[in-house]
């Protein structure tokens, strides 16, 4: 008899992309669609005849299947637009497929927004039973789990308090309380987690573990986090363009995500900072005449900052992963002080001495900015006489950067 909770057959998700020409839209011309409104499908039929608006099918998703089993953790990775939200929103029936089937076995709830399924005008304890009451529980069982709910959720002094007064940790903090304490058959959450604190985020983690583990519960976790990840889910979906590219064990499908999402010489940003008068516009692995990269090449992480102020006494670094997520070396640096206006950052280091493989890249600046895996690069060969980058993946080393640049206009 098979143990699985739920079944994807052939699943697909179709949207129709308007492309309509003709840019500034005068009064006129507002006033004349609405006289016409009765012959709108001509005007559209015109329309299309003479090039103004074109339609095109995107498929969010194609044919995907597989399978999961009562009791497991699986996690759901792939690029930006791979169709990851759109899988949990169909699985949920937030939205329907186009085509495909979906057979799963008990009750259900997910948490794929910050907020959702609050009602914002009503109170954290009225919230707390609007949502059980949904997930069909009585009012008897939730007022049973409802310290527990408060107590892991840590909003005991707010709990009287409307949730539209919420700040979006203080949603994520019930809203995740609520989803885990209702003892559901299939937990599903989106990478909503990422709004919490790191401390909160570990918790979580910690709870839903504890879900699988204990209670035999199931869980569909999609995340960018690939440590959260592989510390949670032993098998793991890769989707690529919304078709499943790969399942199999966590520590093989993290290795393929991240030999697809080598991003070496692409920038990233912008990006806000925990202070409103910074901005990092980029964040980037300089360019270098080998690529992918060989071991013992230099690695230059350019930042571009743009503070509207002088900072003072700030610490910048970037930590370097090997494809099993353990950190393997860090890079930093202390700046004394960066001037208001653009200021471009280098953070070099020479003779890094990496084995062949897939690396992502943390990067922080002290109390005000921290984010992972933002940079994938490949080494892709290594010297003979480079033994010392066989023992690379056990060691933990400090690079000071050789330089930095401020105020440094060749962006």
């Amino acid at each position: 008899m098979s143990n699985s909770i739920i079944t994807v057959k052939n699943l697909s998700k179709r949207y129709n992309i308007t492309h309509q020409r003709g840019g500034y839209v005068a009064l006129r011309d507002v006033l004349t669609n609405i006289a016409k409104k009765p012959f709108s499908f001509l005007k559209h039929k015109a329309k299309a005849a003479i090039g103004m608006e074109t339609k095109e099918e995107f498929w969010a998703l194609k044919d995907v299947n597989f399978t999961v089993e009562r009791g497991e953790a699986i996690g759901i990775i792939g690029a930006n637009g791979a169709g990851k939200s759109t899988l949990l929103k169909i699985l949920s029936k937030i939205t329907p497929p186009t085509t495909g089937t979906i057979e799963y076995k008990g009750r259900m709830s997910s948490l794929l927004e910050v907020g959702t399924g609050f009602h914002p005008e009503l109170t954290g304890r009225e919230n707390i039973f609007l949502n059980g009451a949904i997930l069909g529980m009585t009012k008897k069982e939730i007022a049973k789990k409802f310290n527990d709910i408060v107590k892991f959720a840590e909003i005991e002094k707010f709990i009287d308090t409307p949730v539209k007064r919420y700040s979006s940790g203080m949603y994520v903090r019930l809203a995740f309380a609520v989803a885990a304490h209702m003892e559901p058959d299939i937990l599903v959450v989106d990478e909503v987690l990422a709004v919490g604190d790191a401390e909160f985020q570990k918790k979580c983690l910690g709870k839903m573990d504890e879900v699988t583990k204990t209670a035999g519960r199931t869980i569909l976790f999609v995340s960018h986090n690939m440590a959260a990840i592989q510390n949670l889910c032993k098998r793991c979906i890769l989707l690529e363009q919304g078709q499943v590219k790969m399942i199999g064990e966590t520590k093989e499908v993290i290795g393929e995500y991240l030999k697809l999402s080598r991003n070496d010489l692409k920038e990233h940003g912008p990006y806000k900072t925990k202070n409103d008068n910074v901005i990092i516009n980029y964040i980037k692995l300089k360019n270098t005449p080998n690529n992918p990269l060989k071991c013992n090449d230099p690695l230059q992480f350019d930042v571009l900052i743009d503070n509207k102020h002088p900072i003072a006494n700030i610490q910048m670094g970037v930590q370097i992963l090997n494809s099993q997520l353990s950190r393997i070396m860090t890079a930093k640096i202390d700046i004394p002080r960066i001037e208001a206006g653009k200021n471009k950052i280098s953070i070099i280091v020479n003779n890094p001495h990496l084995p062949p493989g897939n690396y992502s890249v943390n990067f922080g600046i002290e109390n005000l900015f921290y984010k992972t895996q933002i940079i994938y690069f490949e080494i892709s060969t290594i010297n003979v006489e480079d033994e010392f980058a066989a023992s690379r993946q056990d060691i933990l080393g400090v690079y000071p950067p050789t330089c930095y640049t401020l105020n440094d206009s060749d962006q």
